[in-house]
């Protein structure tokens, strides 16, 4: 090569070496293209990696499509928008806006290399199906990545967006229809699968967490064909078991589809239905849905959930468990001692008795022994059990009798600066599972908070990497046995101990009241 030719070169040369960096740890080519994530401290963070393409246009409400591939390095620094929702104050502010364009995943990893591909987490957060998103400070996987674990974030649609049904789309035939969200959190472990080994992650040891909506929706896809292999492991955290959110047949979604369109002033049918409501504008689909407890968001114009399509969804969530047909993987199941009560209605203490028919002796005993309570502690406490706490211990008995390991808790533990408390609310176990707590609390953080929330993020760290939450120097968490009355309690002191659950007589007449016995 002659001397000009050489000189003529080194630009381009320099161009490439630059764009492949291929000791930059910062830089990973993942199956669509290269992208470039941010060094911080001991972690890189890699945010807003696109899994499908925009689902706007003519694909709202169509299964999640491939993403276009790109060549050139893709900076992947910054949050991506969350879900198209009507915003509101929740526990989780996000720290971006939403939009339709939203199917994006982050991911955590360490920056040492390691000769072994490390275990995986993957969170799927709550919010009702309806708010939420993967930009919250509080869901930040760097602490899971300091500690050797790679750990993902996604997003998936909601409300409208995620769940919605009509003749019009029916008739369609465009493919599965119906679950948009759960498709979306399919399609973003089916990328897991195909790209993790890139971040250095084990795409066989693959555990999904999740709280509320989140832990739904984990149950969900236990229960779903269309998920099958994709995780090894699951955690499910406030995620109900029984009716919550329970899935409609789809002639019933169907009926709230026509509801909304009618609402949307569109009363023509077949294609020309389908066109106008795709035209729609994103701020109208989304109107009136969201996170409400004690009302129904959107009214008859929002099917609320999943519905029974025969793809994602085959059957009620309570129906496959009792029945030993969800997937067989080892399971962490609990819920927080003073968890939402959802469905809690006006009425006096004998009309709440009197529910319980036969067992309406058994249930005075549990609920109100001396009879001094009041009528809304009573109440409260029947719908939190109800929703929450018995449906934990059903899905944990419905495991146990498949064989397959399940761990059964229940987070009893108040920050120190929320007391006075009369227990743990929902979703308060979070941050304490993330390791987050300092951003949660701040300045009000506590000794005793930080020593929690190493209990906790340390059972889950350990069974991420070997299926079992226990390890050195934890207390003794022992498996879950069909018919125990004892569990493990991340107690109002600090301390994470096994003990006998103090509200076994109110499960045991809750079960009953669900017929389950």
């Amino acid at each position: 090569m002659t001397k000009s030719l050489r000189l003529l070169a080194l630009p381009l040369m320099a161009t490439l070496s630059a764009a492949a960096a291929p000791n930059d740890p910062a830089l990973v080519t993942i199956a669509s293209g290269p992208i470039e994530g941010s060094v911080e401290g001991a972690v890189i963070a890699f945010r807003g990696i696109p899994y499908a393409t925009a689902p706007v246009a003519d694909l709202r409400w169509r299964a999640p499509q491939p993403v276009s591939p790109w060549t050139t390095v893709r900076e992947t620094k910054d949050f991506a928008p969350v879900c198209m929702q009507q915003m509101i104050p929740m526990d989780e502010p996000q720290s971006t806006s939403a939009s339709e364009d939203c199917l994006f995943v982050n991911v955590w990893k360490p920056v040492s290399v390691s000769a072994r591909l490390r275990p995986v987490v993957v969170w799927i957060h709550g919010g009702g199906l309806m708010n939420g998103g993967s930009a919250s400070r509080i869901f930040d996987g760097a602490t899971f990545a300091n500690n050797g674990i790679v750990t993902v974030t996604l997003n998936y649609r909601l409300g409208r967006f995620g769940f919605f049904a009509h003749p019009a789309l029916t008739q369609a035939k465009e493919g599965p229809t119906g679950n948009f969200g759960f498709m979306d959190q399919i399609a973003a472990l089916k990328w897991v699968q195909a790209n993790i080994a890139k971040f250095g992650g084990d795409p066989r040891q693959v555990t999904v967490v999740g709280e509320s909506a989140g832990g739904i929706s984990i149950l969900t896809l236990m229960g779903s064909p269309a998920a099958r292999g994709l995780f090894a492991r699951a955690v499910v955290m406030s995620g109900g078991g029984r009716n919550l959110l329970a899935p409609k047949t789809l002639p019933e979604a169907e009926r709230f589809g026509e509801n909304f369109a009618r609402s949307a002033g569109i009363s023509a049918s077949g294609p020309a239905a389908l066109a106008q409501l795709r035209a729609l504008p994103a701020a109208t689909v989304s109107e009136g849905v969201f996170m409400a407890i004690g009302k129904v968001p959107g009214g008859d114009t929002y099917v609320g959930g999943g519905m029974i399509d025969g793809t994602i969804i085959t059957g009620a969530t309570e129906d496959i468990f009792r029945s030993g047909k969800q997937a067989r993987v080892p399971l962490i199941v609990g819920a927080t001692s003073d968890d939402a009560p959802i469905g809690a209605r006006p009425g006096d203490k004998d009309a709440l008795f009197a529910a319980f028919g036969a067992e309406q002796a058994a249930a005075r005993a549990a609920y109100d022994p001396d009879g001094r309570l009041d009528a809304d502690v009573v109440r409260r406490a029947m719908a939190r059990d109800r929703a929450f706490l018995e449906p934990s211990r059903f899905i944990a008995t419905s495991v146990a009798r498949t064989g397959q390991p399940v761990w059964f808790y229940r987070f009893s533990y108040v920050a120190q600066s929320l007391l006075p408390s009369p227990g743990a609310r929902h979703a308060s176990d979070v941050p304490y599972m993330f390791g987050t707590v300092a951003a949660r609390y701040g300045d009000k953080l506590a000794p005793r908070d930080v020593q929690l929330s190493d209990a906790f993020h340390a059972y889950v760290e350990n069974f991420a990497r070997t299926g079992n939450p226990n390890g050195a120097g934890r207390s003794a968490w022992a498996p879950f046995r069909a018919g125990d009355k004892v569990l493990m309690d991340l107690a109002t002191d600090g301390q994470a101990r096994m003990t006998r659950d103090p509200f076994a007589a109110r499960l045991d007449v809750a079960e009953e009241l669900s017929g389950s016995r």
